[in-house]
Order: structure tokens, then C-alpha cells, then sequence
């Protein structure tokens, strides 16, 4: 379940940061009565990007088939890649 706070919490930078931390998952501020800022640890900055990144590739690979692109077997590229760079 989400937590939100309001931003008075911030006072107190401790707490909210032992709290990222131990939720691994972004805490949502609020200023009179509305969201306005997301505060997360950095480990969980990293991996929410890492996500981000992995399904902009798979959508550009997906968009680059669509448009004609040549879709390879897996098995035959990594035994090539194998081959090529172990010998």
C-alpha cells in the first residue's frame, strides 16, 4: 500500500529516509491536501529506470519488426555470439 505523507513529514529526514528504505517503494507527499512530490531511495530509483529502460527496448524492437525488421532465432545468435567471442 502506497504511503503518503504530508510535507511537515519532511522535517524529519530520518525517518522518511529509514522509511524509503525499509519499503522499497516511493512515498507520495502531500501539500495542502495534494500530491506534490515522490520520494524514494535511490534503489528503488534505480530498478523503477531499469524497468523504464527495458520496455522502451522491447517497444523500439517491437516497432522495428513491425516496420520490417528481421526477427533472428535466439538459439542461433547466441551460439554465433558464442562462437565468436569464446572460441
Amino acid at each position: 500500500m502506497p504511503q503518503i505523507r504530508p510535507i511537515t513529514d519532511l522535517r524529519n529526514t530520518n525517518e522518511i529516509s529509514e522509511m524509503c528504505h525499509a519499503k522499497q517503494e516511493p512515498i507520495f507527499i502531500t501539500k495542502n491536501g495534494y500530491g506534490d512530490l515522490v520520494v524514494m531511495s535511490i534503489e528503488t530509483y534505480e530498478q523503477m529506470l531499469e524497468g523504464t529502460q527495458i520496455d522502451h527496448a522491447i517497444a523500439v524492437a517491437e516497432t522495428e519488426y513491425e516496420n520490417g525488421g528481421e526477427l533472428l532465432d535466439a538459439r542461433e545468435c547466441l551460439s554465433s555470439l558464442r562462437r565468436k567471442h569464446f572460441g
